[in-house]
């Protein structure tokens, strides 16, 4: 069966966007009917994570062409597997799971690029002041920097945190590693990430 995921972003529909309010129809739901078929619940899907998930494998890629290739993959991956999503972790991190596994296996098919290169550039919110948009991007420019002094294994830790909103708990299944571990690399990324704040004239320190 072929799955356009740009014609999906498309053609967004009024009934997709009934289906998407409606407080029934969680991700969850939308996987067993993704499970059966479902084109439209696919659509919904698509639509609720491809931004979030996009921007989660654009900061590890840094190729938006790559980044959208790789997008398709992991909701192809979905509409194909979704029988198999057994709800144990939520569906976003499902989603993050995929989405890194597919990202880090084309790096490694890319040996020239490195994970700990600065981060990609954030979308800009068009929705404030010239002035309070000038602000945000200078210190958008310089978390990006200070994000980009971090390990990659650092860095993965707080996007997922803080960009994703992952638990703890969320974040050892998506990278796969114990609890313990996702607590101490945060601990040391927030203290490395606060010394290289401070050092750009940033004195609040992360939270």
């Amino acid at each position: 069966m072929n799955l356009n995921l740009n014609r999906l972003s498309r053609d967004y529909s009024i009934r997709a966007e009934q289906l998407s309010a409606n407080p029934a129809t969680s991700d969850e739901v939308l996987i067993g009917r993704i499970a059966n078929g479902d084109r439209l619940a696919m659509q919904v899907l698509f639509a609720r994570h491809h931004v979030r998930v996009f921007r989660f494998v654009l900061r590890l890629v840094r190729d938006e062409a790559a980044a959208e290739d790789l997008i398709s993959e992991v909701f192809l991956d979905v509409w194909r597997q979704a029988g198999k999503f057994e709800g144990r972790a939520q569906v976003s991190t499902w989603l993050l799971a995929i989405a890194r596994f597919k990202a880090l296996s084309a790096l490694r098919r890319r040996p020239e690029l490195e994970l700990d290169e600065e981060t990609a550039e954030a979308i800009e919110d068009t929705s404030d002041t010239p002035d309070v948009a000038l602000e945000k991007k200078d210190k958008s420019e310089i978390l990006r920097k200070c994000l980009s002094g971090l390990s990659a294994e650092h860095r993965e830790i707080v996007d997922l945190v803080y960009y994703h909103e992952k638990s703890v708990e969320e974040v050892a299944e998506i990278v796969g590693i114990p609890e313990a571990t996702v607590k101490t690399r945060m601990f040391y990324a927030r203290k490395k990430l606060a010394e290289l704040l401070k050092a750009q004239g940033i004195e609040r320190g992360w939270p």
